[in-house]
């Protein structure tokens, strides 16, 4: 897993639907968005658009809500909610190695915002270059074994989205948990 993006000059405590609708609606961000047929995977906080694949609301999705006996996925939706969180949670153990290998991202000191944007750039360059040189990265196996158990909070702020488009995910969202449902002979959702 690397960094593609860093938009660093936020605080922390901002909302992450803001922050890229933000960087979306910035020209000079130049965001990366992902080709056709790609997407990049986000929490139900986020709007359903082009490029960015929400899980099914209303459905188990923590991995922790699978583990246990008797927990299985029943549906075709349920699957696709477990795989969404299997690569939601690869994000998360990425934001975690990151923190862990640069002290410096725990406890920022009071530098100005510039200053603590661009450490946090090159603390992202630093940890794409060493994860280029090695791919086995230890930090990222040793805190990577364990899922974050929250929900989304998070208010849906992208609407300028059509439901053209929000339908257009919501299809891709279903197909994929169709395909997935016939992998495992499930139901298919209708």
């Amino acid at each position: 897993m690397k960094f593609t993006f860093v938009y660093a000059r936020w605080e922390g405590s901002a909302n992450d639907c803001r922050v890229l609708s933000a960087a979306l609606e910035d020209p000079e961000q130049n965001f990366p968005r992902p080709p056709p047929g790609k997407y990049y995977v986000v929490d139900s906080g986020y709007a359903a658009f082009p490029g960015f694949l929400t899980p099914f609301k209303g459905e188990r999705y923590h991995l922790n809500d699978y583990r246990g006996r008797g927990r299985r996925t029943t549906t075709a939706r349920e699957i696709f909610n477990h795989k969404h969180s299997s690569l939601r949670n690869v994000i998360e153990r990425a934001f975690r190695a990151l923190k862990k290998r640069f002290f410096i991202l725990q406890h920022m000191p009071s530098f100005p915002i510039r200053k603590q944007a661009f450490i946090v750039i090159a603390c992202c360059a630093l940890r794409n270059y060493i994860h280029d040189q090695d791919r086995m990265d230890r930090n990222f196996s040793k805190y990577g074994d364990f899922d974050y158990a929250y929900g989304s909070t998070e208010e849906e702020v992208v609407d300028d989205i059509s439901y053209a488009h929000a339908s257009e995910m919501n299809m891709l969202r279903k197909s994929i948990a169709n395909k997935m449902a016939s992998d495992y002979n499930m139901p298919r959702i209708p």
